[in-house]
């Protein structure tokens, strides 16, 4: 199914180093495509101009819609097919069957199916355990700020300064689009913190 690669694809665009509006590009580029499977019983090759492209990707500029187009070919996502002229166009037999097409061969989105299903579920898998880790940071970094505020206000045994002064050195290194290896790292310290 065309749309499920589409969205393998979706899941898995920062692994390709593909943006948003290149995704757009694709859906467009799909939706010129009749049938709902890819197959390589059927030319895989969809011919519309930059003017039907950009209509269909919400009116994407025609620099931006070929710098898309550009990048959706670099991550190996559609081969462009030239033409002689450099035209996209179909020539088609005498009972009108498409005989050769020009333009963009979606093939590779056929050959790479199984690539992109496996890194969208890689990606999905990264995620689940981001937010696994970045769940558990939140709930030992709250732990350790309840032990050093009773600590503190109880006057129990213990360096409660010390304590509080890495827990706000380890607050403090905290970055809004922290990679999942820095939040980790973050843990490790607050779980050792916590321990102490």
């Amino acid at each position: 199914d065309k749309w499920r690669v589409f969205r393998d694809v979706g899941e898995a665009r920062s692994r390709l180093g593909l943006q948003d509006r290149a995704l757009a590009v694709l859906n467009a580029l799909l939706s010129f495509f009749p049938a709902k499977e890819l197959s390589s019983d059927i030319n895989l090759v969809v011919f519309p101009s930059n003017a039907q492209l950009s209509a269909r990707a919400n009116g994407i500029a025609g620099t931006t819609l070929r710098k898309c187009l550009g990048a959706l070919v670099e991550a190996g996502i559609v081969i462009r097919k030239d033409s002689p002229n450099g035209k996209r166009y179909a020539r088609k037999t005498s009972e009108g069957d498409i005989e050769d097409a020009y333009g963009f061969s979606l093939a590779p989105l056929l050959a790479r199916a199984g690539e992109f299903a496996k890194l969208a579920q890689d990606v999905a898998a990264e995620q689940r355990r981001f937010r696994i880790i970045k769940d558990r940071l939140t709930i030992v970094r709250r732990d350790v700020r309840k032990l050093i505020t009773v600590g503190m206000e109880e006057n129990l045994p213990g360096d409660w300064t010390a304590a509080e002064a890495c827990f706000i050195d380890i607050v403090g290194r905290f970055v809004r689009r922290a990679a999942l290896n820095d939040i980790a790292a973050s843990l490790d310290e607050m779980n050792l913190l916590h321990e102490k």
